[in-house]
Order: C-alpha cells, then structure tokens, then sequence
C-alpha cells in the first residue's frame, strides 16, 4: 500500500524544520525524534550536540514517566494469564501497604486517590538508598482522596504496581521487564541505568544561555515510575508494538484497553486509560510524557492514521514537546494523508446473516443492521444520531457489543416456534421490522387499534 512508501524530501524538510526550531526556541542541548508510519521508523531528526558530537538514533535519554506505560503492560500481562483481576485490592496480592484497599485498576489509572509524591527528599533527585523499604515510599499518609472519584497522578501508585509484578513474579522488577517486553521487543538499548552512548542531563539557566549538570541516581523502589533510559530506535519499536499488540508480549485487544480513558483529567478533554493519558487535541492522541531532572521525553499514537512519535530532549525544562508531537502529527497528516483501506467484498455470502440486515425499529425509532466481515454485525441509527455498536459472534449463537453504547451486551435472535425470527432482543430492548406492528412482541404489548391520525 501507498503508505508504505518513503516520506516525501518535502515532508521530511517540513519535519526537520520544526524539530529544529523546538530545539532552538526551547534552548535543548540537544533534541532528537522519530516517526514510525505503519509499523516502521519513517523519519528520525536529530538536534544539538552530546558530548560535542550530534547525537544519533542509537543515543540513549532518559524517558521518565514513559516507564509507566511499560509498569501497565506487565501488569496487563498478569491479569491475562489470570493470576489478578483489576477489581482486587492490592492486598490480595502485595499484602502489608498502607494502600491495600485501592484497587490494581486505581493505580493504573491514577484514581487511587493517593499522594502524588513521596515524602521529602524529593525522590527524583535522591538515591533510592534513602528509602531501603516500600512503606518509605509511601508514608505514613499516602491516602489523601476517596478513591475512585477523582484523576489524582501519582508516582508512588505505579512504584506500587511495579512492586507488585516483582512479588507475583518472584523476581526483581528490572528482570521481569526485561524478560517479557525488552527482549521480546527487540529493546537491546533500553535500561534502568545509562549506558553509554547516552546524553547527559542539563538544566538551562532560565535568563542566560548557560548549563547546569542534573544528577541521574537509581531511584529504587521508585524506578517503576520514571526511571527508564531509552533510544529513538527503541522506544519507536515499543510505540510500533503499542500500536499493533505483539502476542509475545500483549495482545492487541488488551493495548486496546489499556488505550480508552477511565478517567477525565485536567487537560481538555482529555483522560488517563491504563498507563496511558489521551490527549483532547485535534488528533485524539494517546501515549505518555515523561520528565527527570536533566529530560523531558514524550510518546504519543495518532492510531487511525496508524502513526506514532517520539521525542527526547536533555534540558529539565523548555521545549514544548507535547506541542512540538501535535505539530510533527499535523506535518504528516495534511502532507501524507493515510488513504483509506480499499473496499473489498465479503468472502461468502451468509443467508441466515443477510435476512438480518436492512431497517429494524426499536419503538419507533429506526435502526438498521449491517454484516460486516467474520459474521460481525453493526447496529447504526438512521437519520440520527444514537446508540451504535459493532457485536462480534459468540459460539451460542448471539453477539456481544464490542464497542459503543453497547459494549460487552448481548443481541440475540428470538425465533417463533417454527424457526422464524420475531424479533431481535438487545440487553432487554425489542427491536422489530415494523415499528410497534401489532403482531410485534412488545413488552406492554401495543394497542390494538393500530397507528391513527
């Protein structure tokens, strides 16, 4: 397909420009991105100097927050295999916090209602020595809001969660990610601690072009929440995966989860899924910031454009990266549109499924019915808008709704006694082919004297 095909020089030049300029106008010592366009790093650019040398794809920076998403796929592993649910209290599974009431989906969503922070020092410029136990993180009152009720970030949540994949795997946090999402992944270059080559934390001084070096320590119990090191090349492998699901590592309906908001957040619009925030922009991007002292780092999805992009600069503070993603995004996007998939036919024609299709009436109110591929079905409203939904085939016969207003329900076919479909039941509602028929099999039943003027 065409997108598979290289960037245009012109859309390249518009992408290096404006990297360019987020690097200038932040004051980066050095800046670097890439785009991956269908499963494959289109682009990279790259600003600046480390260590008196441009630095390269290969070039290590630390990526912050971004860790978080990396905490919810193992976690997401665990509740695959069946060994949590993200209804349990972490007691269940990591007894002995001071949050065992709060919930695994809580702490992955930041609704846990906890502290945002650790008590002093401030973790992320000290050893994580100086917390030797996981209640050090926490302390003493770490639970400031009701839970479940409102988005509140918190750090100490996710080194939570990372303690909880190392207790159920029976090994350290740092061996579990590297077992079952970097080296399945390919991420030869992502670490806990640097190595070389890697860029040098500076923060810029806010009224002169000078530089102050940021101390990198290893955070300890806090590592889970933002302690990762990673490349362009690498962390765009993991934005490829977080696309597309890997099996290996995570499928892709559980990335698909882990992608819809639970709750809304302070930006417009916006919301947290499972370690990922969901941007209200003009692009509805999904992914996760990230920022240490000494970096800032950003990785964001553009799904239906089928687009991801990374961003690491060195500078504490600065460039914009957010805006300077949303901007990279607009670049491809008005110059590369994704064109849309070609239509094809159905492989075969289903005769049971066919006689479904076309106008039903719940009520009064027309829907109608389409077959799609692999004996799914679609319910649309006609003439306005209202509760849609794609239901997907279940073994006994009926669908469940995969998305929509009728997520997770049940559509049924229900038969007279000689096999003909009378209606179709939907979670409790009929839906008929003549609006309220008399012979229609409406709950209340439907007045005998018909429609009048």
């Amino acid at each position: 397909m065409d997108d598979a095909l290289p960037l245009l020089d012109s859309t390249r030049r518009a992408l290096d420009h404006r990297l360019a300029r987020a690097q200038a106008e932040g004051r980066a010592p050095s800046l670097v991105a890439g785009l991956v366009r269908d499963g494959t790093l289109a682009w990279t650019g790259m600003r600046g100097s480390v260590d008196g040398a441009p630095p390269t794809p290969d070039t290590q920076y630390r990526i912050g927050s971004i860790t978080k998403t990396f905490v919810a796929v193992l976690v997401l592993r665990l509740r695959d295999e069946g060994l949590l649910d993200l209804a349990d209290p972490v007691e269940a599974h990591l007894p002995g916090t001071s949050v065992g009431d709060r919930t695994v989906l809580q702490l992955l969503s930041h609704t846990a209602g906890i502290a945002s922070e650790t008590p002093p020092p401030w973790w992320e410029r000290t050893d994580g020595d100086v917390r030797p136990e996981l209640a050090g993180v926490l302390g003493p009152q770490p639970r400031i809001l009701v839970p479940g009720r409102h988005f509140h970030y918190s750090n100490p949540g996710f080194a939570v969660l990372g303690a909880l994949v190392a207790h159920l795997r029976g090994r350290s946090f740092a061996e579990v990610l590297a077992a079952e999402v970097l080296e399945p992944l390919g991420l030869r270059r992502t670490s806990l601690m640097p190595a070389a080559p890697h860029a040098r934390g500076w923060a810029v001084h806010p009224w002169a072009d000078l530089l102050l070096p940021e101390p990198a320590h290893d955070a300890g119990w806090m590592a889970p929440a933002g302690q990762l090191w990673s490349t362009v090349e690498d962390l765009s492998r993991f934005a490829a995966f977080l696309l597309d699901g890997d099996d290996r590592v995570l499928s892709l309906d559980s990335l698909r989860e882990m992608r819809e908001p639970v709750a809304a957040t302070d930006a417009e619009a916006g919301g947290y899924g499972l370690g990922l925030q969901c941007s209200g922009g003009p692009h509805a991007l999904v992914g996760h910031g990230g920022s240490m002292p000494g970096f800032l780092a950003g990785l964001d999805l553009a799904v239906d454009q089928g687009l991801a992009l990374v961003a690491f600069a060195n500078a504490t503070s600065g460039p914009d990266l957010g805006a300077l993603i949303e901007d990279l995004v607009e670049v491809v996007t008005t110059a590369e549109p994704r064109l849309p998939e070609a239509w094809a036919p159905l492989p075969e024609a289903d005769a049971e499924l066919l006689a479904l299709t076309g106008p039903w009436y719940w009520g009064a109110a027309p829907f109608a019915v389409r077959l799609l591929a692999e004996r799914h079905l679609e319910l649309v409203t006609l003439g306005r808008r209202g509760r849609e939904s794609r239901f997907r085939p279940e073994a006994d016969g009926a669908w469940t709704g995969i998305d929509g207003y009728y997520r997770g329900e049940t559509l049924r076919m229900v038969r007279d006694p000689s096999g003909v479909v009378t209606h179709l039941d939907l979670g409790s509602f009929v839906l008929t082919r003549e609006p309220y028929a008399p012979t229609s099999v409406i709950p209340g039943g439907v007045e005998p004297g018909g429609w009048t003027g």
